[in-house]
């Protein structure tokens, strides 16, 4: 049973490298659903959170509200692209080998409509390659009734 995410609050927080790249990353990202390993700072403040992992496939649940507006009253772009980057990054995660790490090259998001602050989303993180030395990710944000709000690809270096 899953605890709830503990979150990193200070430098001292984060994971060292040692740390890191003592398990693999489906490991890794096992301890974080745990409670084990520290959550990212960024995803509380964004309200977002990992909430399921399998190998090739991390799923993400979050809202945003008022204070992840742009100056028009819409949801910031940047919350969809961390939202997508979070989801394609575990999948990666999820294929990284013990003694290795892994980090974006590129990513790319594609807003599909807007979306209405508060409502509860799903971004589905999807492996579609992981090689030695690079990883291709697609995601999608969708609400729970289904609706598409945003997708996303990425390309990922992989390294040790």
């Amino acid at each position: 049973m899953s605890q709830p995410l503990r979150y990193a609050d200070r430098p001292e927080d984060l994971p060292t490298r040692e740390a890191l790249t003592s398990m693999s990353g489906m490991e890794f990202l096992r301890a974080m659903l745990e409670g084990r390993m520290p959550a990212p700072a960024m995803a509380r403040t964004l309200d977002f959170a990992l909430v399921e992992i399998e190998p090739g496939r991390a799923v993400f649940r979050g809202r945003a509200h008022i204070q992840h507006t742009n100056p028009m009253g819409g949801v910031h772009g940047g919350w969809y692209g961390a939202l997508v980057d979070s989801a394609m990054g575990c999948a990666v995660m999820t294929a990284v080998p013990q003694g290795r790490w892994y980090t974006t090259l590129e990513y790319k998001v594609n807003l599909a409509r807007a979306l209405p602050l508060d409502t509860e989303v799903e971004a589905v993180g999807i492996l579609d390659h992981a090689g030695r030395s690079t990883a291709v990710a697609r995601a999608e944000i969708r609400g729970l009734d289904g609706r598409l709000y945003a997708t996303g690809s990425t390309t990922c270096i992989i390294l040790g």
